[in-house]
């Protein structure tokens, strides 16, 4: 589970730091930062597939000329605060190793627009937290007449690797992550047994980060056919057909997707059906009590994208965290306390994690008081470039005032902001 991320100079965030629960909240205005978020877990994403940082940052393409990857949003041209020359994110995170709990803590510094070579890691490293030393640490020293990679263990051993032409592996420090190159520099240098201890702690760092869904659902994408088998839904929503009648074979899944689709919607949804065309792809048809039969080409934006979501979260292939942006679009706000419902109790399992966004006062207005623990505001402050970012429950004074009224009306009256803007003010006062 993902506990924290903290944002340098990344975006318009100069130094900020995101708590992250089972159900993150993000609230705030246009243009205070949300998105960046979602950047920045994208760019973690992307170290972790192995992708390198051009193809991060920019677009991945693979055989057929089939987008893979749509990379971060603005490039390299606008990742990091005012021109700043790196950036860096850090994630906390926890996981089990040897059937204890551990937490650790991972960061990597990157020069998203070095003008001679492209992108470049400048330094990455992996802490468990409690421990003095870092599991690794790899940093590119620059010296007039050499390029090389310190490399430091737990132990507190230090290793220098110079990148050069006749090392292949290590002179792509500039394209892929350093901890794809951990086995080249350590292998030479340490015992097996502690060598394995490094590689079993970075792997679980790799998955942490791996094992992550942007979901960003399009209703063209939705009502397309799928393949009998794919049970990972698309980030754009690809897969639906499939993913749900995989659900479907399982009778007990199945009725919870039932009992979903009609509270959610007015139809009274009483089984699916899954027609294959002539390229064997299948296509979702709901049902009705009275016959009538819906398939996904007639079925409503707002019906697709709660089944989605159902999908996503209870099929057999879910991914340890999703984030979707404007999470109650195209879903109407008299069905939104059903949607929470299904997030609060899937997340409460313990198996899958989500980061939502949202302007809606009306799905503000339906959190239960465990969820609204969870909420965060992203801001900006009058005449200030960078963003901020702030948990509710953290704002002096809010919990007397949320006793009082409603997140929903300090959301639309801008009390959030204005109460951050005064304290900036005293501050400097």
């Amino acid at each position: 589970m993902l506990k924290k991320i903290r944002l340098k100079n990344f975006k318009n965030f100069q130094d900020a730091e995101l708590i992250l629960s089972p159900f993150t909240l993000l609230i705030g205005t246009n243009a205070s930062g949300k998105s960046n978020i979602r950047d920045a877990l994208r760019f973690l994403h992307g170290i972790a597939r192995g992708y390198n940082l051009a193809e991060i940052m920019g677009e991945k393409y693979v055989e057929g000329g089939v987008l893979q990857w749509r990379g971060i949003r603005g490039g390299t041209r606008e990742v990091t605060f005012l021109n700043s020359e790196t950036f860096t994110l850090e994630v906390e995170f926890t996981f089990d190793y040897q059937e204890e709990p551990q937490e650790a803590i991972y960061s990597i510094t990157v020069n998203p627009s070095s003008s001679t070579q492209g992108p470049q890691i400048f330094e990455e490293q992996l802490y468990l937290k409690n421990f003095s030393n870092p599991v690794f640490k790899c940093t590119l020293i620059k010296e007039s007449s050499e390029e090389y990679l310190q490399t430091q263990t737990e132990d507190g051993s230090c290793y220098k690797l110079t990148l050069s032409p006749s090392k292949p592996a290590v002179s792509q420090f500039t394209e892929i992550n350093v901890s794809r190159l951990i086995s080249y520099i350590f292998t030479e240098h340490l015992a097996e047994d502690h060598w394995t201890y490094i590689l079993s702690i970075s792997e679980q760092c790799v998955n942490a980060l791996n094992d992550i869904h942007f979901l960003d659902l399009n209703p063209e994408a939705l009502r397309l056919p799928s393949v009998v088998g794919q049970t990972i839904l698309g980030d754009r929503g690809e897969n639906l057909s499939s993913v749900l009648f995989d659900i479907c074979q399982d009778p007990q899944k199945k009725a919870i997707l039932l009992e979903w689709i009609q509270e959610l919607t007015p139809m009274d949804a009483q089984d699916f059906e899954f027609p294959s065309d002539f390229t064997g792809k299948i296509l979702l048809t709901l049902v009705e009590e009275s016959g009538q039969k819906i398939s996904a080409y007639s079925a409503s934006d707002g019906t697709l994208r709660f089944l989605a979501m159902i999908a996503a979260l209870l099929g057999s292939s879910p991914a340890k965290l999703y984030f979707f942006e404007e999470l109650d679009n195209g879903i109407h706000p008299t069905r939104l306390h059903l949607l929470l419902q299904l997030i609060e109790r899937q997340v409460s399992q313990g198996k899958i994690q989500m980061i939502a966004t949202t302007h809606s006062s009306q799905l503000l207005r339906l959190l239960s008081p465990n969820l609204l623990e969870s909420v965060s505001l992203t801001y900006r402050l009058e005449n200030r470039p960078d963003a901020k970012i702030i948990r509710i429950l953290d704002i002096p004074n809010a919990q007397e005032v949320l006793e009082k009224q409603t997140l929903a009306h300090l959301h639309e009256s801008a009390w959030l902001e204005n109460v951050m803007e005064f304290m900036s003010d005293e501050g400097e006062a």
